[in-house]
């Protein structure tokens, strides 16, 4: 739920040496809305909102903090929603990428079940990612919360894509509702990157369960811009895995119900994105269902400036990420929005094309990478101080 911190600062009434009354000029208060998507994996949306605020206090402690933490369907997705809206937590142990168990949950909300899919198969989950691990991590275990979601008789399941460490296009989702690949000789597949796939023993049951994909980025599925030549890299893919990659994902799109390889979206998580589009799943923003779930809108109305972050903005944060959201909507109600980062790298023209006044980086900051992953609390915060000092005028 938004906290808010400060208020108006005006001054004491005082007396002048003929002891009449003199009442001293107020000081302008600004209000100011925080709303940060998670710092990588050293912040969560919440502790880095905390952090700006702690920082912003020390420079304009009269400021009135609307603490909004956000998420965009990646890490963090399922924790900022049961914040602002509350719900039911279901706790399981499913199967991680790499296929040791992990304990994960999703959030039961009025009938409609959100899965987090980096909860099971997230890039935290994997430690030395290698090329074998790119091609080993399975979306297995994001399944079996859908299952389990199926099975506890909800109506519709929303699954937040992002931040996970698979490159399997959904094949192992597919596998946990039933839907095995298997290759020419009708022989079941192992979890990971579905090569060779010649066809799928079976259809998924979903029980008549609805599905949303809340996508953080729209990379179609295959190609240069596609979920392996982008996003396998930060997954441990070396040049000849992402190819690889490509190719199975190319191939296994050929089995899935229906045509998805140029789907906006379809590429999120690995291409788990394309075997949920391919069951018939609405695709959504997720940063836009956050945005409207938790009130993001409500806030910025009664803003005079909007602060958000993320652990890199870079050029996938203007394909549909968390900041780009938030500085939309601050344009649309003229009011500035600026953007503390751990490191940025969009150049200050497509940053303004994305509604962004200035974007400041804490690596910057701090003295380099290093100096701002050693406290990433307290850096933050001191950035946020010397911000502060500047706009909270």
């Amino acid at each position: 739920m938004a906290a808010s911190v400060g208020g108006s600062v005006a001054g004491l009434e005082r007396r002048n040496l003929t002891g009449n009354r003199v009442r001293p000029a107020r000081v302008p208060v600004v209000r100011v809305v925080v709303a940060p998507d998670s710092f990588g994996g050293t912040l969560s949306a919440t502790a880095a909102a905390e952090a700006v605020a702690e920082g912003w206090r020390r420079s304009a402690p009269g400021d009135v903090l609307t603490l909004l933490p956000l998420a965009d369907g990646g890490t963090g997705f399922v924790d900022v929603l049961h914040t602002a809206r509350g719900g039911t937590w279901h706790e399981r142990t499913v199967t991680g990428p790499l296929g040791a168990p992990v304990a994960a949950r999703w959030l039961e909300l009025g009938g409609v079940a959100y899965v987090e899919s980096a909860a099971a198969c997230g890039l935290h989950l994997v430690a030395g990612r290698t090329p074998h691990t790119a091609r080993r991590a399975s979306t297995r275990g994001v399944g079996e919360l859908i299952a389990d979601a199926r099975d506890a008789g909800v109506t519709e399941v929303v699954v937040g894509l992002g931040g996970s460490a698979t490159t399997d296009g959904g094949a192992g989702m597919l596998a946990a509702l039933g839907a095995v690949a298997v290759d020419a000789a009708g022989r079941p597949l192992p979890d990971g990157a579905p090569s060779g796939a010649a066809g799928l023993a079976a259809a998924p049951d979903l029980g008549g369960v609805r599905l949303v994909a809340a996508a953080d980025v729209d990379n179609p599925l295959l190609g240069p811009h596609g979920a392996a030549a982008v996003f396998g890299p930060q997954k441990g893919a070396d040049e000849a895995a992402v190819a690889e990659l490509d190719a199975a994902l190319a191939a296994f799109a050929d089995l899935l119900p229906r045509e998805v390889r140029d789907d906006p979206g379809a590429g999120a998580a690995g291409g788990l994105g394309a075997a949920l589009l391919a069951l018939g799943a609405r695709r959504v923003s997720g940063a836009g269902l956050v945005r409207e779930l938790v009130g993001l809108d409500a806030a910025l109305d009664a803003a005079d400036l909007a602060v958000t972050g993320e652990g890199s903005f870079d050029w996938q944060s203007l394909r549909g990420k968390l900041v780009t959201t938030v500085a939309r909507g601050a344009a649309d109600r003229g009011i500035p929005c600026l953007v503390l980062a751990g490191q940025v790298s969009v150049g200050r023209r497509e940053a303004g094309a994305a509604g962004v006044d200035s974007a400041y980086s804490v690596a910057d900051d701090a003295g380099g990478v290093a100096a701002s992953l050693a406290d990433p609390a307290g850096t933050l915060a001191a950035l946020a101080a010397r911000v502060a000092a500047r706009w909270s005028r």
